[in-house]
């Protein structure tokens, strides 16, 4: 679609990490930066690393939790800090400033349990949490959260990946085109359920 490419950049570059031999630092950093400012989920880099090390994949949960959680510590700083000069000019980018006022009434009414569900949904978590610093949540109460969604997202898909081994990388491979429309759609419907509030 025209005025994507950079998107489709962004999905490249994420995924020409899994052949890195500092593809597990890739997955961290990815993960710090998904949560405060990147369009891209660190689930691509981290199915691509568990598929090819299934033995692997719940180090590599812990790490994209790990980088998640300190990435929604950063986006909740760039709310509570830097709305004007950084957190207004990102969600700007994204088109979603019309979205983000939306979430205030949401992060009122709802709170932690918003925080619980963006970080296990495809809903794009770098909105909540730099909602969350804006909007003044109370930190412990959203990292505790983040922490909660974010590891039963990455532990989860980490454990379906070392139980799936081979067979799991064998569907993959055989049916790629489909799953990539898959988390396609799903990674849209976030961003379209976002645009709806």
């Amino acid at each position: 679609m025209p005025g994507l490419g950079w998107l489709r950049r962004c999905y490249h570059w994420t995924l020409s990490w899994a052949d890195h031999p500092q593809a597990h630092w890739a997955l961290f950093f990815i993960a710090v930066i998904e949560a405060s400012v990147f369009p891209i989920p660190p689930d691509l880099l981290l199915v691509v690393l568990a598929l090819g090390r299934p033995e692997l994949s719940l180090r590599f949960a812990g790490l994209a939790t790990a980088g998640s959680v300190i990435g929604a510590m950063i986006g909740y700083a760039i709310g509570m800090l830097l709305f004007t000069s950084v957190a207004k000019p990102i969600l700007e980018f994204y088109h979603a400033m019309d979205q983000f006022m939306r979430v205030q009434a949401l992060f009122d009414e709802w709170g932690l349990a918003l925080v619980l569900a963006a970080g296990f949904s495809p809903i794009p978590f770098k909105v909540i949490t730099i909602a969350a610093g804006t909007f003044g949540m109370p930190f412990v109460g959203f990292l505790l959260a983040a922490l909660a969604s974010r590891g039963a997202r990455f532990y989860l898909e980490g454990a379906l990946l070392r139980w799936g081994g081979a067979t799991l990388r064998n569907l993959v491979e055989r049916h790629f085109e489909w799953i990539t429309l898959l988390v396609t759609l799903l990674v849209a419907a976030g961003f379209a359920a976002l645009w709806l509030w």
